[in-house]
């Protein structure tokens, strides 16, 4: 089988479980981002324990839940924003547990602890902030006393791919300008302008659909998508390279690991979320 129809069929694997997660019901929404945040987070520290630094690996996926269940319960209404106040005993304990640890560098462990949760957890878990509280698309399954829209969530997934897409195929065929040669020699601006270009034309197409924002407004956020997404994905492979690491692991075939598969959202999703919440 060749790289192409592995990844073809993974690819397709994925898409058919997160677009069906986030679209089917509020529970369903809850679990399959909890899957991106642990599978993200557990790829983040088994990478960095190759070079011999030691993370609160278990704590760190607890604390990273943790944040995402405030911010579901929060969204939802279920609970106050002060409830975030809990995270200040959780960080403390991180803190104070290392003291417990008997390892060589503890600062860079927790340096390593905590950025995890900044860079994969904090970002997914505004994605509820985006769901809950909102009309639009409504879910396969509603939840009765629930105020619920995928619409963005979903659409959000949809031109992230749709770029990611844009950008191999385009890049495979014509790319030869190195977008970013020292940090991904593969990328080129060619792709780049590909992913952009498509991913304008599917905004375009599904921007009345998935309601929320207008047309003018998908098209802006396809364009966030677009530099944003291409820039978590440059950073990704800093973290990489930086590890002499090839993928973040191996859980889907054709992608590599979890990381390798959503390092866009990380940068991408907290600016769209910031422009919805801005223009609302």
């Amino acid at each position: 089988m060749t790289n192409f129809i592995r990844r073809t069929i993974t690819g397709a694997f994925i898409v058919i479980c997160v677009l069906g997660g986030l679209w089917l019901h509020p529970v369903s929404f809850f679990i399959i981002i909890a899957v991106m945040i642990a599978g993200t987070q557990h790829e983040y520290y088994n990478m960095v324990r190759g070079t011999g630094i030691r993370p609160q690996t278990i704590a760190g996926i607890i604390a990273g839940f943790i944040i995402y269940l405030i911010s579901t319960t929060v969204a939802a209404g279920w609970l106050p924003g002060n409830t975030f106040l809990l995270l200040i005993p959780l960080v403390t304990f991180v803190m104070v547990a290392e003291l417990f640890r008997k390892v060589e560098r503890p600062f860079d462990s927790l340096a390593h602890t905590f950025f995890s949760i900044l860079y994969t957890a904090a970002p997914f878990s505004l994605l509820p902030f985006a769901a809950f509280g909102h009309t639009g698309l409504e879910p396969l399954i509603p939840m009765n006393g629930v105020v619920f829209s995928p619409g963005i969530p979903v659409g959000f997934f949809l031109l992230l791919w749709t770029n990611d897409t844009g950008a191999y195929l385009v890049g495979s065929a014509i790319g030869k300008h190195r977008l970013f040669e020292r940090i991904s020699p593969k990328k080129t601006w060619e792709g780049f302008i590909g992913g952009l270009l498509l991913t304008l034309l599917v905004a375009r197409l599904i921007g009345g659909w998935l309601g929320v924002a207008d047309t003018t407004g998908w098209l802006i956020i396809a364009v966030i998508i677009s530099i944003a997404g291409t820039a978590g994905d440059l950073l990704e492979s800093m973290l990489k390279r930086s590890l002499s690491l090839k993928d973040s692991g191996t859980i889907l075939p054709g992608h590599g690991g979890f990381l390798d598969r959503f390092d866009s959202v990380v940068v991408s999703f907290p600016l769209v979320y910031l422009y919805i919440a801005i223009s609302a």
